[in-house]
């Protein structure tokens, strides 16, 4: 039926299964529909047959919605008689082989407009999706061979094929959803431990091995955060740092610094993420990359939850400092996560100003320059999460203004995120602006309670949920 429909491809069913969920709130009333969404790893699971539990109550409710038969039949497996068979009347999945593509059918291509597509636009792109983890999956493969094949003594290709692997975790991590990076980073950091515990290692290949393993321990450090699990976070993050350590790596230690400061911000301990932004800064002296812009930021942001306004402005004007005589180091060359690019800084300041709330004009300016900032970046500077950081801000300065419409615009792309896309903090940005409403629900009226009917049902569905 998915491909009866040309559903198959995964962005135009997430349209589709989300216009229908919005479509079932409004008609059964249920705001607990609206905004509901559904992952690729989750729809890719359904199309590819690997469904071994039944979906959540309120998605099989829009299942049925789209395809008008119960999610029983939808979700059934295809008989495995012939592959080449059409699948049965209602059946959501039409397997691929394991070993390529499928070929559609005669009756399928029948079905097909005239003139149809060739002989390449004519496989499924399930089989596409099977190809392409084929290939992922032989990769990894590789770098673990290598790895045995170098013997007990580590070669230049391994830590080669190792450091590009890292290198691409750095840089994709801002950009794609958790779901798809965490298998590849328990494996790299597992690599890494297994080489530094059993391996023969030499000294100068055995910092760098350290400051491969101590970067990888901060994106799962990073990951498990994202998934509101700040003491899994914490143990990853000392992890990294005595990584960091063994490396005798500067940038390193400053850096694992911020980050266990950003999971502290993000609990709920702003005294304790203060204290690890002041010890990142007392190692960061030598330190010429962006993480003293990062140390500093984070400072700002930590003096603000604790009311310190001049300790704040203090902050705010140590990272434009820092950002004047930053010189990009090793840790910048990687990219993405280990960097703290231009946009970053600006939404860190407005969100410390926005929460001190001295100023909600300042703070309104300061956060429509972030989020132009993140609408203009460049790949290597965008981040979806910050910038969603950077729109619930400028949501908070709006409703601090009255301006309760302005915030539903500055929020709503935030709303339309997958769930694959909610992580920890992106959800509690969302509630903090539920929070702004309900501190003054008198002057917010109908449009105020619909937008926190809304954020209800966005952070009901967090990225935690499809990692269980």
């Amino acid at each position: 039926m998915t491909l009866q429909r040309h559903w198959q491809v995964y962005e135009t069913f997430r349209l589709r299964f989300e216009a229908t969920a919005n479509s079932a709130a409004e008609q059964e009333n249920d705001p607990r529909l609206r905004g509901l969404s559904v992952s690729k790893r989750q729809f890719e699971r359904w199309y590819g047959g690997a469904v071994k539990t039944r979906p959540y109550p309120d998605q099989c409710r829009v299942l049925e919605a789209m395809f008008g038969v119960s999610v029983d039949v939808l979700l059934a497996p295809a008989p495995a008689a012939s592959l080449s068979a059409p699948a049965v009347a209602g059946s959501f999945v039409v397997p691929p082989p394991r070993s390529g593509p499928v070929l559609l059918s005669s009756e399928q291509a029948a079905a097909l407009p005239a003139g149809g597509p060739s002989s390449s636009e004519t496989r499924f792109d399930a089989g596409t999706m099977e190809l392409e983890r084929q290939v992922a999956m032989a990769a990894r493969r590789a770098l673990r061979f290598t790895a045995m094949a170098e013997g007990s003594s580590i070669g230049p290709e391994t830590l080669g094929q190792i450091h590009d692997e890292v290198r691409r975790l750095t840089v994709a991590y801002p950009k794609l959803a958790l779901p798809t990076l965490l298998g590849d980073l328990v494996e790299v950091q597992d690599l890494t431990f297994r080489l530094l515990e059993h391996g023969r290692v030499k000294p100068l290949q055995a910092r760098e091995l350290y400051l491969l393993a101590g970067i990888t321990s901060g994106m799962l450090a990073k990951a498990s955060h994202d998934l509101g699990n700040p003491n899994a976070a914490m143990m990853q993050a000392r992890t990294a740092f005595v990584c960091a350590d063994n490396a005798d790596h500067h940038a390193m230690r400053a850096w694992v610094r911020s980050l266990q400061s950003l999971i502290s911000y993000w609990a709920g301990r702003p005294g304790e993420a203060a204290d690890y932004a002041a010890l990142g800064q007392s190692a960061a002296s030598d330190v010429r990359g962006t993480t003293s812009v990062w140390l500093a930021c984070l400072s700002a942001r930590a003096h603000s939850l604790l009311g310190d306004g001049e300790a704040t402005r203090t902050a705010i004007q140590q990272a434009e400092d820092a950002r004047a005589a930053a010189e990009p180091d090793d840790l910048d060359a990687f990219g993405g996560i280990m960097t703290f690019p231009v946009p970053r800084q600006l939404y860190y300041v407005a969100e410390a100003t926005v929460q001190l709330g001295e100023d909600a004009a300042l703070g309104e300016s300061q956060s429509e320059a972030a989020v132009a900032a993140y609408r203009d970046a460049s790949e290597d500077e965008w981040a979806f999460g910050d910038e969603a950081g950077a729109q619930t801000d400028l949501a908070l300065a709006r409703i601090a203004r009255g301006e309760v419409e302005g915030a539903v615009e500055a929020v709503r792309p935030v709303l339309d995120l997958p769930i694959e896309q909610r992580n920890f903090g992106i959800v509690s940005s969302a509630q903090r602006v539920h929070a702004a409403l309900s501190a003054d629900g008198r002057r917010n009226g109908i449009v105020g309670v619909n937008l926190q009917q809304e954020i209800e049902a966005f952070t009901a569905t967090p990225t935690s949920v499809l990692v269980r």
